[in-house]
């Protein structure tokens, strides 16, 4: 896949922080595999939580690593992550490849080295994810003045850091816009994958329950979805943890069912057997409904964000607003309509988002970037 004029530079790859598996993290893993020689730079990393693939690689990361409590609480050290990624040493590498949602594409390169960003999101938490992190109620006082003394002064870095990229790629037409927007960038689209085999050939069996699936962020609007069924005394499924579960316990009804961390086999199982995947959040792209799809589930999901560029009218139903009131008369509809009919069409759309398609348009986009660099 990998041409031999590509095969003739030395890469180095570089990721914000890899301290778990996520989608951000697969995608990595795929553009690893292209690149079998390139080490991977990174702010902190954990080899334990990662891929066989990821921590047989060579991990360089940052002097963010050696500080206090890092590997909990590294979201706490957000101000001083420009200084730490500037602080890799990327000397003697010509091509520089950056999987960045926060800080990674504004690693230091050499001079002549080329760099090209594939971007999940813009610095999320600076940008259009302040509120969510920073609001009210979300975070402490002392947390809440400190972000917003910081915002601008990162926000600046942020803007200013992208002009040293040579080329971007973002994984949807919504993250396109806002590269476009605050960066005033334009960048190819390279849409992500779903690990689909697991998927796509366990058979379909659904029940009457409706599943939700990811980290407990409050941009992922878990509360939103538990205040519906709350009222619709519907059954709701919800994988996952975070930093959130508190708060959406106290919030759930008696028809509320939190299943926790669970493994491949198990989220598997539970995406074959639901009525319907539940996507309340505006994602930057969003995998899990590419998996409810491969399973045959169809997908009620916010009409915004990437689930525009995934979902379709013959694979889902869409809700105009984040309010419960919208998410209600979409679970409503969805329990009217004929999972059968659905599932042949859920499982077709979902073929289209594949590793071995991500790995070839990035390359395609890598290929064209270079050239046009070497034709300025």
């Amino acid at each position: 896949m990998i041409s031999p004029d590509l095969q003739r530079y030395r890469v180095a790859l570089v990721h914000d922080w890899l301290t778990g598996m996520r989608g951000g993290e697969a995608v990595l893993e795929a553009i690893a595999e292209l690149f079998p020689q390139a080490p991977i730079f990174t702010l902190i990393h954990y080899p334990e939580k990662l891929s066989s693939v990821l921590k047989s690689r060579t991990l360089i990361s940052s002097w963010l690593q050696k500080l206090p409590a890092v590997e909990k609480r590294y979201r706490h050290y957000l101000p001083l992550m420009p200084w730490a990624v500037r602080s890799l040493d990327l000397t003697g590498y010509d091509l520089v490849i950056s999987s960045s949602h926060c800080v990674a594409k504004g690693v230091r390169k050499s001079r002549g080295a080329f760099h090209l960003s594939y971007v999940h999101a813009p610095m999320r938490y600076i940008w259009d994810r302040y509120e969510d992190y920073f609001g009210p109620g979300r975070a402490g006082v002392i947390t809440r003045l400190g972000a917003r003394l910081l915002r601008r002064a990162l926000q600046a870095w942020d803007r200013d850091s992208s002009r040293e990229v040579d080329a971007f790629v973002s994984n949807s037409h919504f993250i396109a816009g806002q590269v476009r927007r605050i960066y005033g960038r334009e960048s190819a689209v390279v849409h992500p994958f779903a690990g689909l085999e697991r998927f796509l050939s366990r058979p379909r069996r659904p029940e009457a329950h409706y599943l939700m699936l990811g980290a407990f962020a409050p941009y992922k609007r878990f509360d939103l979805a538990i205040q519906a069924f709350n009222e619709l005394g519907l059954p709701l499924r919800i994988i996952g943890k975070g930093q959130d579960e508190h708060r959406l316990r106290a919030l759930a009804g008696p028809t509320i069912e939190f299943l926790g961390a669970c493994d491949d086999e198990r989220v598997a199982d539970e995406f074959s057997r639901c009525r319907a995947f539940v996507f309340p959040g505006v994602e930057d792209f969003g995998i899990t409904p590419l998996e409810a799809m491969a399973a045959g589930s169809p997908v009620i999901a916010l009409a915004e964000g990437g689930a525009l560029e995934t979902v379709t009218a013959q694979t889902g139903i869409f809700f105009s607003d984040p309010t419960v009131k919208a998410l209600s008369e979409a679970v409503r509809k969805m329990e009217a309509r004929d999972l059968s009919e659905m599932e042949t069409a859920c499982r077709a759309q979902a073929r289209q988002f594949s590793r071995e398609r991500f790995q070839r348009e990035f390359v395609t986009c890598l290929e064209l970037a270079l050239k046009t660099r070497g034709q300025a």
